[in-house]
Formats: structure tokens, sequence, C-alpha cells
């Protein structure tokens, strides 16, 4: 059976949607989805730990530790993406993000020891300080290694599989809470985002030392999609 050329182009395409995923990409999105997936077990229940384990939580208290977390996190994020951008190639990018991750995912080690606010409010601004490590430089990673045909395609992966992440975590976080404590609650995430955290050290191999090596593989891309291949 004889297929025309525009059949042809669509099977090729097909094929490289189906096998050709980039390894850097496919682990970006497998460790993120750990990594919130992690986090929800604790995000929709904040306020009742907080109540129930700190002395004088509070719902007030909250909010201005959830505003504390995102000021610092946006604050800093500004001048690290400056940082990132002096930086030729993405061994930056991949010490931001591991360290980044690392210090992030011991944090909740801290919850369950906390008893105090002013120590929720100390893990919370270095949590805030880590994931501004932690945001542009995942994002920097993952739009370098994109098939530009695909790329809106894979970002949807990433969010899909983000939006399942937080909601079996958040199901399951109440379940688990509600059977063993808050506490256990805790060890959750920190082993979740530390497997997520060791999962991406994988992808050292497939970085780009300089920009050069990125700018060589982008033409190297348009080339084989302009001679259709």
């Amino acid at each position: 059976m004889t297929t025309g050329p525009g059949k042809e182009k669509f099977l090729k395409k097909t094929d490289k949607m189906r096998f050709g995923i980039d390894k850097v990409v496919k682990t970006l999105i497998i460790s993120d989805f750990l990594l919130q997936g992690g986090w929800a077990f604790i995000g929709p229940i904040f306020v009742v730990l907080l109540s129930k384990q700190i002395q004088g939580g509070s719902i007030e208290i909250v909010g201005f530790i959830v505003a504390l977390y995102w000021i610092t996190k946006s604050i800093f994020q500004a001048f690290i993406v400056d940082i990132l951008k002096i930086q030729k190639g993405e061994k930056d990018d991949f010490n931001f993000l591991i360290k980044g991750l690392f210090v992030a995912n011991l944090v909740p080690l801290g919850y369950f020891f906390a008893n105090q606010i002013i120590h929720i409010f100390i893990l919370e601004l270095i949590r805030a300080i880590a994931m501004a490590c932690v945001i542009p430089s995942w994002s920097a990673i993952f739009s370098r290694h994109l098939d530009n045909h695909w790329a809106d395609f894979y970002w949807n992966i990433e969010n899909t599989a983000v939006g399942l992440a937080t909601g079996f975590g958040a199901f399951f976080g109440g379940i688990i809470a509600a059977i063993f404590g808050f506490k256990i609650l805790f060890v959750f995430v920190s082993t979740f985002g530390l497997i997520a955290t060791f999962l991406l050290r994988s992808i050292k191999g497939q970085l780009f030392l300089s920009d050069k090596g990125f700018f060589n593989q982008n033409s190297l891309k348009n080339n084989k999609k302009s001679s259709g291949i």
C-alpha cells in the first residue's frame, strides 16, 4: 500500500511525538509531577495544620505567611533571572535548579519539628528563596529542549501533569492526615520532592554547556524540518 507525501510527513511527525520526546523534557515533566504531587499533600490543609500544631496559628497568620512566600519569591526570582541570563550555557541553570529543589524539599522536615509561628515564617522564607532559584531555571531548561513544532503540546502535557498531581496529592493528603495525622505528610512531601530532585541528576549529561551548543542544536532541528526529516 503506497502513501502520499502528505501522509508520510504526518506519520513521521506522529512517530516523533510518540517516541521522540527529548529525555530532558520527559524527565523535567516527571520530576515536576512528583514535586507538585508531594507538596499538594499539605497545600489544601495548611490552615488546619497551623491551627492545630502551631501555637498562635490563625487565618490572619496564614495570610501573612502566604504573602511572605509569594512576595519574597517574586523579588528574588527577578534577580535570579538576570543572573541566569549573564551566565552562558545551562550549567548554572542546572545548579540553581538542583540546589534550590534540594533546599525547598527539606523545608517540610522543618515543619515536622515546628511549634511556633516564627518557625513557619523562617521556613517559608527559606522555601521562597529556594523556589525563586527553581522556577526560572526549570523553565529555561525545559524551553530550550523543546522541539519548536511540538512546544505547545509539551507545555500542555506539563500543565496536565501538574494538575493531576495536585488533584491526587490533595485527595490522598486529606485521607492520610485524617488517618495518621499531619506529621507523616511532611515526610511524604520531602520524600517525593527529594526523589524529584535526584531524578533530575540523570539529565546532567544532556545539558548544553554553552549557548553555542544550544544554537547549534536549534539549527540542526530547523535544518531537519526544512528537509522534511
